[in-house]
Parts: structure tokens; C-alpha cells; sequence
């Protein structure tokens, strides 16, 4: 008992200190079988409410669904890659001297003969009004809609449709990750409440065969069948397993306070201060019981199978094949690119303004790219050889963590057969023990033993019963 002791403290400190930070629990909804008894809000919780809960709660699962929406949404932006680009342009611009100025000199040269024409014209120009300097781009104004459509880019736009597949593919297994470990979470913590319960139960029984015995050691007291010593042993009794109930109705809400708080779930702690939809603590109430459960050669798989398919491995597969590509993506910086395109639009920087279109295809060849593009591929081959060396060292750690989950669901399964041995061992001394003391061939403090006995065997079976579920539990959700 005195692990129980440890569990609830820290118990105590966790929920307290999450419940003074907690600022995302949700309202309960018709469908959490919310219902009302005496004007108060009673909640009904079973093992799988509370992991739909979490899927709709918990901040780990949103982010693993924002980070597959994420993934989704880089896959279209990389399949975009494959179609035109179009785009719109504009420009216009005033400068405060021309930016082009030509005369005869700067056609003809500077020569005695074009300096007595450019004379000549000046002299006309000046009867006639014209200019014998030709000046323009002063002001202006373009605007025109273009296409692009590349060709060939080194096979970047292909890898790069491959690399965003691999990543929706590892955000899909991160999800799968996180949604393993919340219902693993989940699930230690609704048995961690149910654990509890029963050694509250278990200590109600003990109650009730203590009053019984009480009243029957008053009885004989009162016919001189028994000693004042032997009523007071029993009264000492009966205070310990006040004191019992106490802590342990203490661990139960802590324990409800933690789960509620994992499935992010309003409740009220104290009694005093009630609320008309949020329920008390203690009025949540978890209705699943501890199913019968086979030994775990029922459940046997290969650890070399199971550890093919686990998450884990497979992401370290693509993260192998991700430095693949990349070196694909690295290679493809290097090759030559062709791209095709055509633009339509007006523009009256030069002449008088008018619409014109044109086509034009353009080939890119990178020369002095080679050298930086082998040293990356270099690094990257590193990066590579890296990733299948993890995968290589993931593959045998999860084997033998399949090992030891198997080893451990087989060993929790032989001490549940032992402790559920005790307690028949335990209630058999419990009743031979009662008979004797009634028969005056034993102490009380005999029988107040067995019967302290008993209730530790019973407390060690449920304890038992729980460790193998989630030992269980763990190695199934490793070969499933």
C-alpha cells in the first residue's frame, strides 16, 4: 500500500498544478452522457469517450492534424510546379531629362562633313520648328500579361512532387505516433481511477466484516466471552480503515482530476462551489470494468514481422528516400533547364502606344555550378548513408523492445495467476481464522491479520489485473 501512497502524492502535486494553469478544457456536450440527478450534472464516462475526447482536445493530436494539413497543403504547392506560370505586369515612369538623346553626330561620327550638315539642319530647324536632336524615354508607360511553362528543370518539379508525398506520408505516421501514445495515456490513467475504486471497494467490504466482527466481539464481551482488549483492537481496526478510505477517496479525484484534465474536460473540484453544467468530481464516474483477458500466447506475433510495420520504421524508411531525392533535387540544380513562354500587352515608352505580343523560349546551362553541386551531393551522400545507418539501428532496437514488452505482459501474467492464488489462500485463512477465534482457539490479533491479509491480496490482484491490461496493451500496440 504504501506505492498508493507515492502514486496519489504525486497525484496531488500534478493535478493541482494543472489545474491552476488549465485554460483549454471544453464544455461537455450532449453526446459525453451528461445527465442530471437532483439538479446536478452526473457524467458517465467509458474507456473509449474518453479517447474520442482526447482526439478532440488533446493539443498533441490537433497538432498532428494541423501538421497533415500542412503536408497536404505543401503536396498541391509542389504539384503546381507542373502548370504555367502566369503573371501580370505594369510599369510607368516620368524622369526629368530624357534618357535618350540622339543627333547627327552620334549616327554619323564627328566629322568635318556631318558638322556642316548638323549646321545646316540647325539653321533649318530653327526656320521650320524641329528639332535636330531626336530625345525620348522621358515618360512612359508598359503593361502586359505573360506565360511561362518550363520544360525541363532537371527533374526538380518530379522530385519535388515526390519529396512533398514522402512528407504527407511522415506526417501521417507522426499522427499515428501521437495517437498511440494519447490512447496509451489514456488509457493508464481511466485504469489508474478504476485501480482505486476497487481497493475502495475492497475497503468497504473490510468495513462491513469489521462492524459485523464488532458487534459479535460486543456481543461476547457482554457475555464474558471475550475481553475489553479484544473490542479495542477491532475499534483501532475500523479507525485504520477510516484513515484508508480517506486517502484513498483523496487518490480517486485526483486520479479523475488528471484523466479530465488529459481529455481536456470541465469539472468542478469542490462541492461547495457548484455550476450547473460542469459536474462535481465526484459525480464522474467511469463505467468500464477490467474485461477478462486471456494469457498472451493468444496474442504472439513475430518481433522480426511486427517491427517492419512499426511507425517508427517506417519513417526512418523515408527518411532514407528523402536523401535520395535530394541528391535528385542537388543533381538537378546542375542540368540544363528549358523553359518556353509568351507575353501580350501595350506599351508606349519608345513609339506611339499599341498593343504587340511575342513568344520566346530560353535554355539556362549552368557552367561554374558543378563544382558546389558535387561537394553538396557529397554531403548529402553522408546525410544518406546516416539515415540508413539509424534504420539499420532502429530496426534491431524495436525488435528488442518487442522482446521486452513480450517478456513483460508474460511475467505480469504469471504474478496476476500468483496474486489471484492469494486471495483464495487468503480468504480461506480469513474464514478458518474467524472460526477459530469464535471457537476460543485464537487471538483477535490473529484474525485481525488474516483479515488485513485479505484485503492486501485484493489489493494486489487488482493492482495485478491493471499492470498486465496495459502490459498487454503496450506490446499489442507494437505488433498490431
Amino acid at each position: 500500500m504504501k506505492t498508493d501512497k507515492y502514486i496519489i502524492s504525486l497525484l496531488s502535486v500534478w493535478t493541482l498544478l494543472s489545474f491552476s494553469m488549465e485554460t483549454g478544457a471544453q464544455p461537455l456536450s450532449s453526446g459525453d452522457s451528461l445527465s442530471f440527478s437532483g439538479g446536478r450534472p452526473v457524467l458517465n464516462l467509458t474507456l473509449k469517450q474518453c479517447r474520442d475526447m482526447a482526439l478532440r482536445n488533446s493539443a498533441s493530436v490537433l497538432n498532428a492534424d494541423l501538421d497533415v494539413q500542412a503536408a497536404i497543403a505543401q503536396k498541391r504547392e509542389a504539384f503546381a510546379g507542373y502548370f504555367p506560370k502566369v503573371s501580370a505586369n505594369a510599369m510607368a515612369f516620368y524622369a526629368f531629362d530624357p534618357m535618350l538623346e540622339l543627333g547627327l553626330t552620334d549616327i554619323l561620327g564627328d566629322s568635318p562633313f556631318v558638322r556642316n550638315l548638323n549646321d545646316m539642319l540647325s539653321s533649318y530647324a530653327q526656320q521650320f520648328g524641329f528639332s535636330t536632336v531626336y530625345s525620348t524615354l522621358k515618360k512612359g508607360v508598359t503593361a502586359n500579361i505573360s506565360v511561362t511553362q518550363p520544360l525541363f528543370a532537371g527533374g526538380r518539379i518530379v522530385t519535388g512532387n515526390r519529396l512533398a508525398g514522402l512528407g504527407y506520408q511522415a506526417a501521417g505516421l507522426q499522427k499515428d505516433i501521437v495517437l498511440r501514445n494519447s490512447a496509451e495515456e489514456i488509457e493508464r490513467n481511466y485504469w489508474q481511477v478504476i485501480s482505486l475504486e476497487e481497493k475502495m471497494r475492497t475497503t468497504d467490504e473490510a468495513c462491513i466484516l469489521l462492524d459485523t466482527l464488532y458487534r459479535d466481539v460486543l456481543s461476547a464481551s457482554g457475555a464474558g466471552l471475550a475481553v475489553d482488549t479484544d473490542l479495542m483492537q477491532v475499534k483501532m481496526k475500523m479507525n485504520s480503515l477510516k484513515t484508508d478510505r480517506i486517502r484513498l477517496r483523496n487518490g480517486i479525484r485526483l486520479s479523475k482530476m488528471n484523466l479530465l484534465n488529459t481529455i481536456g474536460v470541465e469539472y468542478n473540484p469542490y462541492a461547495a462551489f457548484g455550476n450547473d453544467s460542469i459536474p462535481y468530481i465526484d459525480d464522474v464516474f467511469l463505467t468500464d470494468s477490467l474485461p477478462e483477458m486471456q494469457g498472451p500466447e493468444h496474442y504472439y506475433r513475430a518481433a522480426e514481422d511486427a517491427a517492419m510495420e512499426q511507425e517508427e520504421s517506417r519513417l526512418l524508411d523515408i527518411s532514407v528516400e528523402s536523401k535520395r531525392l535530394e541528391k535528385r533535387m542537388a543533381l538537378g540544380e546542375a542540368l540544363p533547364q528549358v523553359m518556353v513562354g509568351a507575353s501580350y500587352g501595350y506599351s508606349n515608352i519608345i513609339d506611339e502606344g499599341a498593343m504587340n505580343g511575342a513568344v520566346f523560349g530560353m535554355v539556362r546551362i549552368p557552367i561554374t555550378d558543378w563544382g558546389k553541386t558535387s561537394r553538396k551531393m557529397q554531403k548529402i551522400d553522408a546525410q544518406m548513408q546516416k539515415a540508413e545507418n539509424d534504420r539499420s539501428e532502429m530496426q534491431r532496437k524495436i525488435v528488442l523492445q518487442i522482446h521486452r514488452l513480450w517478456m513483460e505482459a508474460t511475467a505480469s501474467w504469471e504474478q496476476l495467476q500468483v496474486a489471484m492464488e492469494n486471495v483464495s489462500l487468503a480468504e480461506t485463512l480469513q474464514d478458518r481464522m474467524y472460526a477459530k477465534y469464535m471457537a476460543g482457539m485464537a487471538a483477535m490479533s490473529d484474525l485481525l491479520q488474516a483479515q488485513t491479509e485479505l484485503s492486501e491480496a485484493e489489493a494486489e490482484l487488482t493492482d495485478k489485473k491493471i499492470a498486465y491490461r496495459m502490459a498487454l496493451r503496450a506490446y499489442m500496440d507494437r505488433v498490431e
